[in-house]
């Protein structure tokens, strides 16, 4: 059955027979590229001012490596220049391909991820607003001035629209044109892209950079997957303002960078207005709990927080990172920093679940003392806890499943978020049941994805339909523990440790009133001898138990 599936996934993405057209022209009037050829763009195509492209399902785009490149340039890459639309629309079953020439989209084993860096990548720029102090300001990757390219973006028009980004697939991209280190083309770079602008399930897989990158702007997305990249998943500047559903990231296990880097202003630290999307239900997944990164940023951490830079996180996963999780900039005497933006209300963490982060404690997910206050605060509902994930593999051996077990902490509790454009869900993290992911996308035509189908009405109950005791973590302990509840509806409990004469310890609760969901408190053992605990959790008409041990 295992080889029938293999087959069945490989005639599930086989390309039909293609002529070849390649680009050396920008593009200058209104043009469709149909899925019966393929399209190898021959250096930098520029969709200039004025002009629409049409990209049609199914259609493959190559870049071309730059010793091939014919037309001078030092890479190849699509840029959508500021009043020009791309209309990219594929769909679950005839997603639209960008990827290197190299690449034989019909063979899912000819490239790995580590083959990054072959080509370009594409490139939106808008007309919305930044915190740059001009509205012309040149792309990252694209040289620009005397003898180079202009790739400008940057305006006023925060509806700015760039046209439609839909089930499309970016693969094995992020050549530097200059050779400068830092200066490689993202997977999917956006500057100054306008809220008009839709963009949602997109792929970028083993992007030599970052996979996507906002310079500013207002676009709004859903649906989007990092995977491999070698350095960050998701990169915000400039007073990028956006909001984010469903975002999704795995890191290799050769060359990472972080989940999050996040960045206020560039120029002008100072410049307004900063840097605040909002996102929820983001799974941000490292290279491994144990695993040492020799290249790229070297999975050290979740969020790397600076240059004055707000957002906000809900309902999130972070996972399998060897480093830290949360890192904000604290500068002693400055006058602006990210520090500030955390105090006053622009920087938020809430009801996220962080997991397998260096030693899996407080220390570890937040080392600076004044991030651990803010995520030990119980009213930020941020808990150190298995997310009980379905698999987690950087193999092509059908391991990864980044749904939520059944029961789970993930499963259920997440909070609702009041604005239409988000899709509220019950569950933590980007995936409910449905992986989404599957049928248009690298990670599942190259077998790194589990291809189980999950039925149950888990996605719609939302909540527990009885109270349950989790294992405390960790355990054992010294001195200090977390232990975790979950209530199918809002209820007083109490929650009481015990030695083995029945002798009670310690009151972590009495009659306190807990919202439903996943509740996380915490459990200081400093003055007790090592030896087995009993806690238990007494709530409406049931009493639970579980042991603990302590050693000192």
């Amino acid at each position: 059955m295992k080889y029938l599936s293999i087959l069945l996934m490989l005639l599930g993405f086989m390309v039909p027979a293609q002529g070849q057209i390649v680009i050396t022209e920008d593009i200058s009037k209104n043009t469709v590229w149909e899925a019966s050829d393929e399209y190898i763009l021959d250096g930098l195509i520029f969709v200039e001012a004025g002009a629409e492209l049409y990209i049609e399902p199914g259609t493959v785009i190559k870049g071309r490596a730059q010793e091939n490149i014919t037309t001078g340039d030092g890479a190849s890459a699509l840029i959508v220049r500021r009043d020009a639309k791309i209309f990219a629309e594929g769909t679950a079953t005839a997603p639209i391909i960008f990827t290197a020439e190299a690449d034989d989209v019909n063979d899912p084993t000819d490239l790995t991820y580590e083959d990054r860096g072959q080509w370009g990548g594409l490139i939106v720029l808008g007309n919305a607003t930044t915190n740059q102090p001009t509205t012309d300001n040149q792309i990252e990757g694209i040289e620009g001035g005397e003898g180079g390219d202009e790739a400008l973006y940057g305006g006023n028009n925060d509806a700015d629209d760039s046209g439609v980004i839909r089930y499309v697939s970016i693969r094995h991209g992020g050549f530097s044109i200059s050779g400068v280190s830092g200066d490689e083309i993202n997977g999917l770079t956006l500057g100054g892209v306008g809220s008009g602008t839709t963009i949602e399930y997109v792929e970028v897989f083993a992007n030599f950079d970052d996979g996507y990158e906002w310079f500013g702007g207002t676009v709004n997305t859903k649906y989007l997957i990092n995977a491999f990249s070698g350095d960050d998943a998701f990169d915000y500047d400039q007073g990028f303002r956006g909001k984010g559903q469903f975002w999704f990231s795995i890191q290799a296990a050769d060359r990472a960078g972080r989940g999050g880097e996040h960045d206020g202003g560039d120029d002008d630290e100072t410049g307004t207005p900063y840097s605040t999307p909002v996102i929820t239900n983001a799974t941000y997944i490292g290279s491994g709990a144990g695993a040492t990164v020799a290249e790229g940023d070297n999975n050290d951490r979740v969020f790397a927080i600076r240059d004055n830079a707000g957002g906000e996180y809900y309902n999130s996963i972070f996972t399998d990172f060897a480093g830290v999780g949360l890192n904000i900039e604290d500068i002693d005497g400055a006058e602006v920093d990210s520090r500030q933006r955390l105090e006053q209300g622009d920087l938020v963490f809430n009801n996220n679940l962080w997991w397998g982060i260096g030693n899996n404690d407080v220390a570890s997910v937040a080392p600076q003392d004044f991030v651990a206050t803010y995520i030990s605060d119980e009213g930020n509902a941020n808990s150190i806890a298995d997310p009980g994930l379905r698999g987690i593999s950087r193999a092509t051996d059908g391991g990864l499943d980044p749904r939520p077990s059944a029961g789970s902490n993930a499963g259920f509790g997440a909070m609702n978020l009041d604005d239409n454009f988000f899709t509220n869900v019950s569950y933590y993290g980007a995936f409910g049941n449905d992986n989404w992911a599957l049928g248009w996308t690298a990670l599942d035509q190259y077998g790194y994805l589990s291809d189980e189908i999950v039925t149950s009405n888990e996605d719609e109950a939302g909540i527990p339909s009885a109270i349950a005791l989790n294992q405390n973590y960790p355990n054992p302990f010294n001195p200090t523990t977390s232990i975790s509840f979950t209530l199918p509806q809002a209820q007083q409990v109490t929650l009481k440790v015990y030695n083995l004469l029945g002798r009670e310890v310690a009151t972590l609760a009495n009659r306190e009133r807990f919202s439903a969901g996943l509740n996380t408190l915490s459990f200081d053992a400093a003055n007790l001898s090592s030896g087995i605990y009993i806690y238990r959790l007494t709530g409406a008409n049931v009493t639970l138990t579980r042991k603990m041990t302590l050693i000192k």
